[in-house]
């Protein structure tokens, strides 16, 4: 108990100083010009990530804290009516699901907590490297407003088969369906700043197209998990396996290496290896839809999930080879993986060297640090921020920095 306690007590310590932490920092970046409209995507997803971990924490922690009562000090808030031996316990009025609530009140928001930075760092590198600013930036920021705001809102769709009330389900059900929407909203925007751009088809490129392909693939199938009605059927199977990987863990990857890609020149002033880094993305890209694609069809077959062999199931026997192609292509990727590693570290000592402190021509505040910043980033003072975070193609200039000043007359975004 006194380790758990040291615990709570660190843990409310080092929130209270990363607020502080925040705070300081934004009342510096608004004196030099930096408004919350002039931010870019990928601070956004990465503020409201912060937010959204602060709200759900917690919750979890209090789960654990109600169970360590009830194994160590007799308390009843999960357990209730346990018989061992013919012999009942000392535990009355629990209720196990309680726990489950705790968990996923915790656990939903979670996966947002995954996927926003991805989103956010997606956002960036898809306007830079297609030369065009990002289509509906408030719509963007305000469809992770609406994800933020809706992810704890739904936790229980992943306890229909609970015994949770039905009628209950229905709420749950709707706000499952309706967080869609906003996830829709980037897909369109993303999709809709490629269109027309002078693309770049690069490694930084390559994998954030690749997210948004991995996104939509593993969204569409959330829309079927989010029906209670369907879910009966495709609870604990191969379904939810494929669903919540290809959307929550191939997905967040490619945001990723995308971001990866795109900023190690900053952080070492050298690049990584091209050629590689596309082996890299069209490996990984073929082989997770091998491993995961698959699943689907051994899921809408009713083949359950955790089970280290189906030799004793006469019905799912025949799906061996299924198993045996997934195992495969698992394999392959994560060597991939590995060609990965050895492209980044090789390249911070013998990869190309950067000749300027903007390779890329972005127009975000980092790249008019020097090619190796320093402690503090700038060598003076943090330079004003003037204009909002995507003047891509105006003017007839191919970008335009942040810190350059407005022309007269000229209307920001």
């Amino acid at each position: 108990m006194t380790l758990w306690l040291v615990s709570l007590v660190l843990f409310v310590v080092s929130v209270l100083l990363g607020g502080i932490n925040y705070v300081t920092t934004v009342l510096n970046l608004r004196t030099k010009g930096m408004t919350m409209w002039r931010m870019p995507l990928t601070i956004w997803a990465f503020l409201i990530t912060a937010i959204i971990g602060i709200l759900s924490f917690p919750v979890l922690v209090s789960g654990f804290l109600l169970l360590i009562l009830d194994r160590s000090l007799g308390t009843s808030f999960y357990l209730s009516e346990i018989f061992i031996g013919g012999q009942a316990l000392d535990h009355v009025g629990g209720s196990p699901v309680l726990y489950q609530h705790l968990f996923w009140f915790l656990g939903h928001p979670e996966v947002y907590i995954i996927i926003l930075p991805a989103m956010g760092i997606v956002s960036e590198v898809l306007s830079v490297h297609a030369r065009k600013p990002i289509f509906g930036y408030k719509a963007m920021v305000l469809s992770i407003l609406a994800i933020a705001f809706l992810s704890f809102i739904v936790w229980a769709h992943h306890m229909f088969m609970s015994g949770v009330n039905p009628f209950i389900s229905n709420f749950f059900v709707l706000f499952t369906l309706i967080i869609a929407v906003p996830s829709a909203v980037k897909v369109f925007n993303w999709i809709a700043t490629l269109y027309g751009g002078n693309i770049r088809f690069n490694s930084p490129m390559l994998f954030a197209i690749g997210f948004v392909s991995m996104f939509i693939s593993g969204g569409l199938t959330g829309i079927f998990l989010g029906n209670s009605t369907i879910d009966i059927q495709m609870h604990d199977t191969y379904f939810v396996v494929a669903h919540f990987h290809i959307v929550m863990g191939i997905a967040a990857f490619f945001g990723m290496f995308a971001g990866i890609y795109h900023w190690f020149p900053k952080m070492y002033s050298r690049f990584m290896n091209d050629t590689l880094g596309k082996i890299h993305f069209w490996g990984t890209l073929i082989g997770a839809y091998a491993i995961f694609w698959p699943m689907h069809y051994l899921g809408i077959a009713g083949v359950p999930r955790r089970y280290y062999s189906f030799d004793t199931f006469d019905t799912f026997r025949h799906f061996g080879t299924m198993n045996q192609f997934i195992t495969i292509a698992a394999i392959v990727v994560f060597a991939l993986q590995i060609l990965f590693v050895v492209n980044f570290f090789y390249s911070i000592w013998k990869g190309k060297k950067v000749t300027t402190q903007n390779p890329w021509g972005a127009s975000t505040l980092e790249w008019t640090t020097p090619i190796t910043p320093g402690h503090g980033n700038w060598p003076g003072n943090i330079p004003t921020v003037q204009r909002w975070a995507y003047d891509y193609g105006k003017d007839g200039r191919e970008f335009i920095s942040q810190i350059e000043p407005l022309a007269e007359g000229e209307v920001e975004h």
